[in-house]
């Protein structure tokens, strides 16, 4: 779900995480100082709770904008850095010289296709689909490695207990290596010209 500024995140999806995805035009000479600023923002949410992270895209071309990535666990963390006296102070100290030109918050695993590189210069996921693909893709080889190398190890274990151990496993590999793999390889496919 891709939601826009004027489409706040309520509602549906307040227990997903949410990526804020903000693109900034700087003018022409102020692009250092619009660097330290953009630092700080981030540095600044970076501390607030419930961030996930943060990222910072420079411009592919001279007149393409700069991407800001925000990363929060949940709808209720992106509310409330959007409300915090630290956000409100870092645009208070802004300079004046960028300004916003593109903004998604988006929802969900779709978050993570769209601050991917080959998704930067739109800030949007592929189609769903192409995204249930891709993940399949990602983790079904390691759902199949991991029932032949780990399951036998936990055969002792209770039946409820096993996918606890392996659960966390799997989505640390997939969100890591394999999904960045297999992101990087669809890429032309997942995200069209």
């Amino acid at each position: 779900m891709v939601t826009t500024a004027s489409d706040p995140v309520t509602g549906t999806g307040q227990d997903q995480e949410v990526t804020l995805f903000v693109a900034r035009r700087v003018e022409a000479g102020y692009e250092e100082a619009f660097e330290v600023w953009a630092k700080e923002i981030l540095a600044a949410a970076a501390a607030h709770e419930g961030n996930l992270g943060t990222g910072l895209l420079r411009p592919a071309g001279p007149d393409d904008p700069w991407h800001l990535l925000i990363h929060f666990r949940d709808g209720e963390a992106f509310r409330s850095w959007q409300a915090s006296p630290a956000r409100a102070a870092c645009f208070a100290a802004a300079d004046g010289h960028h300004h916003e030109v593109h903004r998604h918050e988006i929802l969900g695993m779709e978050g993570w296709f769209a601050t991917t590189k080959a998704a930067a210069p739109k800030g949007r996921p592929p189609v769903r689909w192409k995204m249930a693909v891709a993940s399949t893709i990602a983790i079904a080889p390691l759902t199949v490695t991991a029932s032949l190398l780990l399951n036998p190890h936990l055969a002792g274990l209770p039946t409820a207990v096993r996918p606890l151990v392996t659960a966390p496993l799997i989505s640390a590999l997939m969100t890591y290596a394999a999904l960045p793999v297999v992101t990087r390889l669809l890429r032309r496919w997942l995200f069209p010209r």
